[in-house]
C-alpha cells in the first residue's frame, strides 16, 4: 500500500515566508518523490512602455487635420470602431445627404466591444456629406458626416 504524503506545514510556512521576503511569485522544492509548491497571487503585472508615449489628446478633440475633411460642421467618430448609418440591416439609414437634422439626433452608430454607441447631431442643420459607408471600420476623430 502506497504511503500518503504528509503535510508539512513549518516548511509551507517558512517557504511563504521566504516568497514575501524575497518579492517572489512562487516556489517549489522538490526532495526525493515529494514536491512542495507554495505560490501568492499577484494582482496585476505593470506595463513599461520602452519608449515614452505621446500625452493622450483631451477628450472632445479630433486629430490634427480631421476636421478639414468634414469642414466646419462635421460630426466626428468618438471612438475607433465600426460605423453603422442604419439602425439595424436592412433598414433606413439614420440620415442621407439632404436630410435636415436636429440637434441631440442620431445620426449614425459606432459599434465598439460590441457595443452600439449613437452619434449624435450637436448642430441642427442640413447633411451636407456622408463620409464613411454603413459597416466601414472607422479611427476616433475621423469625420463620418457634414452638417451646414
Amino acid at each position: 500500500m502506497a504511503k500518503t504524503p504528509t503535510i508539512d506545514e513549518a516548511a509551507i510556512r517558512t517557504l511563504a515566508a521566504l516568497l514575501h521576503e524575497t518579492d517572489l511569485s512562487e516556489i517549489e522544492v522538490v526532495h526525493g518523490d515529494s514536491k512542495l509548491r507554495v505560490a501568492r497571487n499577484i494582482a496585476a503585472a505593470t506595463y513599461v512602455p520602452a519608449a515614452p508615449a505621446a500625452a493622450p489628446a483631451p477628450v472632445g478633440s479630433a486629430p490634427a487635420g480631421a476636421a478639414a475633411k468634414g469642414g466646419e460642421g462635421a460630426v466626428l467618430s468618438p471612438m475607433v470602431g465600426t460605423a453603422y448609418r442604419s439602425p439595424e440591416p436592412g433598414a433606413r439609414a439614420f440620415v442621407e445627404v439632404g436630410d435636415t437634422v436636429r440637434a441631440g439626433q442620431v445620426v449614425m452608430i459606432v459599434e465598439a466591444m460590441k457595443t452600439m454607441n449613437q452619434i449624435i447631431a450637436e448642430t441642427a442643420g442640413t447633411v451636407r456629406e456622408i463620409f464613411v459607408e454603413d459597416g466601414q471600420p472607422v479611427e476616433y476623430g475621423e469625420p463620418l458626416l457634414a452638417i451646414s
